[in-house]
């Protein structure tokens, strides 16, 4: 992002309180939600620290994108399943899983 330096914009960044510096050696990053995976190859990492934050910029030239088998399911998905089927754990999951997640779907395939 300021490889090499812009001394401007640092000083500006400064007065802001933030402070920025770029992460050596990055191999990959991987971001993960409840049914994908993004992977990014030799990306270029900058990290921005304000007071109680960090923000990161990736940078790359191009990106991998994968379905996940299993979708991940949040504790919370899972409990109002439970509790509106009458079910345990396992019997909410398994339903999750058959109806990749809808949540008013798996409630009526166990409450049927």
């Amino acid at each position: 992002m300021m490889r090499g330096g812009n001394r401007e914009m640092r000083r500006m960044m400064g007065k802001m309180g933030l402070d920025m510096s770029e992460i050596p050696n990055v191999q990959e990053v991987i971001i993960k939600t409840d049914k994908k995976q993004v992977i990014v190859s030799k990306p270029s990492v900058t990290e921005m620290k304000a007071k109680d934050n960090f923000i990161f910029t990736v940078t790359a030239d191009g990106y991998e994108e994968k379905e996940l088998e299993v979708p991940i399911f949040s504790d919370e998905d899972i409990q109002l399943v439970c509790q509106q089927a009458n079910v345990d754990e396992e019997k909410a999951k398994s339903a999750l899983e058959e109806t990749k997640g809808d949540l008013a779907r798996a409630i009526l395939l166990l409450t049927t």
